[in-house]
């Protein structure tokens, strides 16, 4: 006999960190992820502590948790637009155009993780990403 929740997908609304067995996260499935420093994707295979943020969407909001912090709600739907917070970042050999989800969001990453790095977002006319195994 199998669970109800073993039987539930698992979405990744921030790729590294935990993921949600809820319907609504399908929509946000991989669409954000972590870039150190250097603008390359950030596993959790090379950084741990994103394994221990869990991620939620509510009220319009993608929220983040994390042991220790204060959470953390990032707007889930804004139309970016802005040019200033656009970015090429790599995932594997793959160049991907991205949005930045600014400084306070970078700094409670930089706080989880121990290490500088930003969250970004696909932007939305970039390429599929295809995912390095990890």
């Amino acid at each position: 006999m199998t669970s109800a929740a073993a039987s539930n997908p698992v979405f990744f609304p921030v790729m590294g960190c935990a993921g949600l067995d809820r319907r609504q996260a399908a929509d946000y499935h991989q669409r954000w992820f972590i870039v150190d420093a250097n603008g390359h994707w950030l596993s959790a295979d090379k950084c741990a502590a994103l394994s221990t943020v869990v991620t939620d969407i509510k009220l319009g909001s993608l929220v983040l948790r994390a042991p220790g912090m204060l959470r953390i709600d990032i707007p889930l739907d804004v139309i970016e637009d802005d040019d200033s917070v656009k970015r090429t970042v790599q995932v594997g050999q793959q160049s991907v155009v991205v949005v930045d989800e600014g400084d306070v969001t970078a700094t409670w990453l930089a706080n989880v993780t121990g290490q500088p790095c930003r969250l970004v977002k696909l932007h939305p006319e970039a390429s599929p990403v295809q995912w390095p195994a990890v």
